[in-house]
């Protein structure tokens, strides 16, 4: 009996990205198996433990793509503007976009449990991210276009607010049909909200 070669695949870790990504998109972030993963990948079950140790491991991984990919929506959203405020609302803007591209990835990145000192390349990738913000903020500051002081609670002023309405949209919760009707809205949202900043 001739023997059987060892399976070989390309991209292996990839592979198991884009599986774990469908099967989230399916049973959500918690209620699957790394046995799942692999067959809907097609690779034997012990094939996933040469990138992951388990499944938390394979949802940091995710967690990270995740927001290594909204740091760069956020960023190249805000290139369209020129003043620092609407710099900050395009990166709004581009927060929600990234949300209705990549549901399943902003699940795993804000609803799935997981250790900072267990995956801190993760926990990296969401400080980066909202440093990002945080640098949107401090330059409206610097510019006058928001009092001065501490800029942790405006960065949160803006992030709870661009996440609710992401979150709301990827849910079905709003009462919008189109991508561009969402955006609207959040643009809406935003110009209402800012001058209040201000005041």
């Amino acid at each position: 009996m001739a023997r059987r070669k060892p399976y070989h695949h390309g991209n292996l870790r990839e592979a198991l990205l884009e599986a774990a990504i469908r099967l989230i998109a399916e049973v959500g972030p918690t209620a699957f198996t790394l046995r799942e993963v692999a067959r809907r990948a097609g690779v034997s079950h012990n094939a996933p433990y040469r990138h992951f140790q388990d499944k938390d491991a394979l949802m940091a991984a995710v967690a990270t793509q995740g927001f290594q990919e909204l740091t760069e929506a956020m960023l190249e959203a805000s290139d369209r503007a020129s003043s620092t405020r609407d710099r900050l609302k395009q990166a709004g803007l581009g927060y929600i976009t990234f949300a209705l591209r990549r549901p399943e990835h902003f699940t795993v990145m804000f609803e799935a449990p997981r250790s900072k000192s267990d995956h801190p390349d993760a926990a990296a990738a969401g400080e980066k991210a909202f440093g990002t913000l945080l640098a949107f903020v401090k330059s409206c500051q610097d510019e006058g276009a928001f009092p001065a002081g501490d800029t942790l609670p405006f960065a949160l002023l803006a992030w709870t607010m661009v996440h609710g309405i992401a979150k709301l949209a990827i849910t079905g919760r709003l009462p919008f049909r189109s991508k561009a009707e969402i955006l609207e809205f959040a643009g809406f949202v935003i110009d209402e909200s800012l001058p209040l900043v201000t005041r």
